[in-house]
């Protein structure tokens, strides 16, 4: 049996079709394969709302990580578990607070290191975190002239 040149050119093709999607399917899905050593740090959250696994985890305005997975414990509170980079190291009273980027962008965590010299170590938790802010409750009650401060009066 013979093979053309027509044949072994297509079969080469699609060949490297194949590993031209297989490449980018690893680099959208977040490039674990290729990508840099992690460690996993966790952040307890009252209201987590928007945040999902794959979120960006950013210091000043660096991708550093990336959200792994969002649970809840017994308390009710919401876990979510980072990866972030292994040369990243955080100090013990580093602040996770969870942003939007723009006015209804996409949800992610910012860190903002302290200035301890202990550092969080793989697996720990971030004691001090800012909840994500319901923008449209917000917008709603400021719409509607129900906006109180924490004494139940009305906010002038």
């Amino acid at each position: 049996m013979k093979i053309s040149q027509l044949e072994l050119f297509v079969g080469a093709f699609v060949l490297a079709g194949l590993l031209a999607i297989a490449y980018l399917a690893v680099k959208v899905g977040g490039g674990v394969l290729l990508g840099p050593d992690t460690y996993t740090i966790k952040a307890s959250f009252a209201n987590s709302e928007g945040l999902a696994e794959g979120c960006s985890v950013d210091i000043a305005g660096v991708h550093v990580g990336r959200v792994h997975r969002v649970t809840l414990n017994s308390t009710f509170a919401a876990i979510v578990e980072m990866r972030v980079d292994e040369n990243i190291r955080l100090p013990s009273d580093t602040i996770a607070s969870i942003k939007t980027s723009g006015l209804i962008g996409d949800k992610f965590v910012s860190l903002s290191p302290g200035s301890e010299t202990d550092v969080i170590p793989p697996g720990g938790t971030i004691v001090d975190t800012e909840s994500a802010v319901d923008l449209e409750s917000l917008i709603s009650r400021f719409a509607f002239g129900s906006v109180h401060d924490q004494k139940g009066s009305p906010v002038k």
